[in-house]
C-alpha cells in the first residue's frame, strides 16, 4: 500500500463581482456593502464611459477602468485570488454573463466565485418614476398624444373606471392589474398636459409632483387619527371626520355641495341619502307616483343598511345577463 502523496493546492480563482445600481436613486448613494466591495477590489472596471456612478467613485478614490472584457479575460484577471468589480450599466451586460454561465457549466475552466451585488435598491413607487419619464417622451414624440387635450380624453377616463370597476367584479387579479395601470395612465397624461398650462393666462401650469403633493397632504389633514392626536374608533368616526373637514376645507354651504349629478342615478341617490344621514339632518324623502320615487327610497334604505345600490343592481344584473345567455344556450 502507497502512501498518498499530498496535493500541490490549486491557485485561488479569484473572485468577480457584478455590481448593479439604480438609475432611480441618486448617483453616489451606494449600500455600504457595495462601498466595502469597491474599495477592498484589486480592480474595478466600466465598460460605459458615461455611467452615472463614475464621478462619485473616483471622488471616492475608487480607481475605476474604463474596460469592456469578455468572460475568459475576465476569469484571467482574477488570477491569484483577485477580486474584480464589473460595473454593470442599467441594461446589465448579457454578453458577460452569458459568456460566463457557459464557462461555469462546461467544468473545464476553474470559474472565479461569482457574486452579483446590487449596489442600491428601488424604494416602493420608484417604477412611478418611470412612467413619469416614458409618459413626457410620449408626450413629446407621439403624434396622437401630443395632441391630446383634457377634454378629448374625457372619455377614456369613463371607460377606464368602468373596465376597472367590471375586472373588480369578475374577481380577476391579472386584469384588475392592468385596469388598475389604464386608470393610472390617465392620471399621469392629464397631469403631463397640464405641465404646458392653458390658452389663458389664469390656466398655470402643474405637475405629477403637484398632484401627488396635494393629495399626501389631504391624506395627512383628513387623518388626524393616524397623524395626530385625534382617535376614531370606528370606521363611521373616520367617515364622519372626513367629512366635517371636507366641508371646512371647501366651505360648502350645503351637505349636497360637491357630489356630481352626473354620475348613475342611484348611486346619485345613495351619495344624497347618506350626506343627509351623516349630517344628522331630519329630510323626509319626496313622495311622489313612479319607479323613480320608489327607486329613491330603495336607495336610500340600502345606503342606510350598508349596502352600495349600484353594486347591489349591478351584480343582480349580470345574474340576469347569465341567464339570459344560459337561455340562449350561449357558453361564455
Amino acid at each position: 500500500m502507497t502512501d498518498d502523496v499530498p496535493s500541490e493546492p490549486s491557485e485561488p480563482t479569484g473572485r468577480i463581482v457584478l455590481l448593479t445600481t439604480s438609475h432611480r436613486v441618486a448617483p453616489g448613494v451606494l449600500s455600504w456593502p457595495a462601498w466595502r466591495t469597491l474599495h477592498a477590489a484589486d480592480r474595478v472596471l466600466c465598460a460605459d464611459p458615461g455611467h452615472a456612478q463614475l464621478p462619485y467613485l473616483r471622488e471616492a478614490g475608487v480607481e475605476v477602468a474604463l474596460e469592456s472584457p469578455d468572460a475568459q479575460a475576465l476569469i484571467e484577471e482574477c488570477a491569484g485570488g483577485r477580486t474584480v468589480v464589473v460595473l454593470l450599466s442599467g441594461e446589465g451586460d448579457r454578453r458577460l454573463t452569458d459568456g460566463l454561465s457557459r464557462f461555469a457549466g462546461s467544468g473545464r475552466v476553474a470559474v472565479p466565485d461569482l457574486e452579483l451585488l446590487p449596489g442600491s435598491y428601488d424604494l416602493p413607487g420608484a417604477r412611478l418614476l418611470d412612467l413619469v419619464q416614458v409618459m413626457d417622451r410620449v408626450r413629446r414624440e407621439c403624434p396622437w398624444t401630443s395632441e391630446q387635450t383634457h377634454e378629448g380624453l374625457v372619455k377614456y377616463a369613463i371607460e377606464e373606471a368602468y373596465e376597472l370597476v367590471e375586472a373588480i367584479e369578475d374577481g380577476d387579479r391579472e386584469e384588475l392589474r392592468e385596469e388598475l395601470g389604464d386608470v393610472l395612465l390617465q392620471v399621469v397624461f392629464h397631469a403631463r398636459i397640464a405641465e404646458e398650462g392653458g390658452p389663458g393666462e389664469e390656466d398655470e401650469p402643474f405637475s405629477i409632483d403637484d398632484v401627488a403633493g396635494a393629495l399626501v397632504e389631504k391624506l395627512i389633514h383628513r387623518h388626524p387619527h393616524v397623524f395626530g392626536d385625534a382617535t376614531a374608533q370606528t370606521p363611521e368616526d373616520v367617515n364622519a371626520h372626513w367629512q366635517r373637514t371636507k366641508q371646512v376645507e371647501k366651505r360648502r354651504e350645503s351637505v349636497t355641495d360637491g357630489i356630481p349629478v352626473g354620475q348613475p342615478a342611484l348611486a346619485l341617490a345613495a351619495k344624497l341619502a347618506g350626506r343627509v344621514r351623516a349630517g344628522g339632518m331630519a329630510v323626509e324623502l319626496p313622495r311622489g307616483e313612479g319607479v323613480g320615487y320608489e327607486l329613491l327610497e330603495l336607495a336610500a334604505r340600502a345606503e342606510a343598511a350598508g349596502t352600495d345600490p349600484e353594486t347591489a343592481l349591478r351584480a343582480a344584473a349580470r345574474v340576469y345577463r347569465d341567464a339570459i345567455r344560459g337561455a340562449e344556450g350561449v357558453g361564455e
